[in-house]
């Protein structure tokens, strides 16, 4: 097994896809807006990634954090709220804010596993800072390390109750990025004092079952590579401070915040210290390249992931999602 996860091209898997995927075994997949179509065609998806692979509990991913982060959208899939909603109840009414973000996340997660989505690429415990890039902006939980934890932490046992693993993003903290690391590399130049404040929900939540790493450089820790690429902020402060031993992987090896080739990138991550690669864009000649420059995944990779995917809880009742989203935007309501 390969310790990448790739994206898909279209609806249905391809013929040098199928051939591809069989020969590499990746570790997993993400699916992306291009991937869901409908109910039927979406299970159709991930039941033959599954048969491909010969793993029933094959890690399929996905983007569904809510509000303009979503993936699976209307008419076909309901829209649900970003963070920032959250945020506002809790100003307001804390445990009411808490039982929400539970509620919607365990509707969310209902609404992934009927097309066979088990993992899903949620929440941020990014502490949102006044002037931080929109990429990140209401996708935040808020400005408060507790608040963002509290919150996180519904989302993380709301998805696991609907039967999908959560990844806590984006490691250690991508609340101070000034630019959209899609498409340039951020710094920040906070001391390190002033980043205990980014890691507080991390460390909070450091029992999760899964993490995403961020494109930023800290300056503080490593002024030479972003978070993704740099064995200090891996080791030091991910495992170290923070105390994460669940499955690191990176943002998507693709965003322009990195430099080289997708594959010479893949490979600068695993050996800093990521257990896995996301490489989202489904080109096949970047996923032969990784997969030609990247060796199996590691023992304690796949112990982790067998943790990760352990978590899964599932065993909802009919009607189950209707009262979910109803005591949700009930609770919403308050603020």
């Amino acid at each position: 097994m390969k310790p990448v996860i790739f994206g898909v091209s279209g609806h249905e898997l391809t013929a040098d896809e199928r051939a591809f995927f069989k020969d590499a075994d990746p570790l997993g997949y993400i699916l992306f807006k291009r991937n869901c179509g409908d109910r039927a065609q979406m299970k159709a998806l991930t039941d033959s990634l599954r048969d491909l692979s010969g793993r029933a509990d094959l890690p399929i991913l996905i983007d569904q954090e809510g509000g303009r982060v979503a993936r699976m959208v209307p008419p076909e899939w309901p829209a649900f709220p970003a963070g920032a909603a959250f945020d506002a109840l809790y100003e307001i009414a804390p445990i009411s804010a808490i039982e929400a973000a539970r509620a919607s996340a365990q509707a969310l997660a209902m609404m992934l596993a009927e097309v066979g989505v088990n993992v899903n690429c949620a929440p941020l415990l990014d502490v949102r800072q006044p002037d931080v890039t929109e990429a990140i902006g209401d996708r935040a939980f808020g400005g408060d390390p507790m608040r963002v934890a509290a919150l996180g932490q519904a989302m993380l046992e709301g998805m696991r109750r609907g039967g999908v693993v959560g990844v806590v993003k984006h490691m250690p903290g991508h609340g101070r990025a000034l630019v959209d690391s899609h498409y340039v590399l951020p710094h920040v130049k906070a001391d390190a004092a002033a980043l205990e404040w980014d890691l507080e929900p991390f460390a909070r939540l450091n029992d999760a079952p899964m993490g995403m790493t961020c494109h930023v450089v800290f300056e503080a820790w490593d002024a030479e590579r972003p978070a993704t690429l740099s064995p200090k902020v891996i080791s030091g402060i991910i495992r170290g401070r923070i105390g994460f031993d669940g499955l690191l992987m990176t943002d998507d090896i693709d965003m322009k915040a990195l430099s080289g080739t997708a594959g010479e990138k893949a490979a600068q991550a695993l050996g800093a210290g990521c257990d896995v690669v996301l490489d989202c864009w489904a080109r096949m000649d970047e996923m032969v390249e990784i997969a030609g420059l990247i060796g199996d995944a590691t023992a304690e990779c796949v112990a982790r992931l067998e943790r990760a995917m352990a978590t899964i809880a599932g065993g909802v009742e009919p009607g189950e999602f209707e009262a979910l989203v109803a005591r949700r935007d009930e609770l919403l309501a308050l603020a």
